[in-house]
C-alpha cells in the first residue's frame, strides 16, 4: 500500500495510464498499425523495396531501395458523346528519383558487372508515363 501512495507529484492514475498507453500505441503497436494504415491509404508514397537484381551471365543481388507505392483515385462515368466515357485515372509514380549503380557478383569476364537501377525520391499520383512506368492500356 505504501507504494501506492509514493507516487511521483502531479501524476494521476488516469494521467499514468493515458500515457503508458500513447507510449504502446506509438511505439508498441507500430508494426500493426501500420499494416492496417496501409490497407486504408489512399495516395502515393515513397515506401522500402527489396528486388532481386539479374543480369544474363552474372549471378543476383538482392536489392534493397526506395520505391514508389500506394493507389490513386481514379473514376469512370458514362457520358453520351463518343467515346462515351469520361474517365480520370491517375497512378502511383515517380515525381523524382535518382540512380544507383551496383556490381553483381561472379560475372563471366565479357559481361559487365555494373546494374543501375532507380531509388524514388517523391511520389506522386499522376497520368501513366510509358517511359518510367508499366502501364495498362486495355483488359
Amino acid at each position: 500500500m505504501a507504494s501506492l501512495r509514493s507516487r511521483a507529484p502531479g501524476l494521476s492514475p488516469v494521467t499514468l495510464c493515458c500515457v503508458t498507453l500513447a507510449v504502446w500505441l506509438c511505439c508498441g503497436a507500430h508494426t500493426e498499425a501500420s499494416v492496417l494504415n496501409l490497407k486504408r491509404f489512399v495516395g502515393c508514397a515513397v515506401r522500402e523495396f527489396t528486388f532481386q537484381a539479374r543480369k544474363p551471365g552474372c549471378g543476383g543481388l538482392h536489392i534493397t531501395t526506395d520505391a514508389c507505392w500506394g493507389r490513386c483515385e481514379t473514376w469512370e462515368k458514362p457520358v453520351l458523346d463518343p467515346p462515351f466515357i469520361e474517365s480520370h485515372q491517375r497512378v502511383c509514380t515517380y515525381n523524382e528519383t535518382r540512380l544507383e549503380t551496383v556490381q553483381l557478383p561472379n560475372c563471366s569476364a565479357e559481361v559487365d558487372p555494373s546494374y543501375t537501377y532507380p531509388v524514388a525520391l517523391r511520389c506522386g499520383c499522376g497520368v501513366c508515363l510509358t517511359s518510367t512506368t508499366e502501364c495498362i492500356t486495355s483488359v
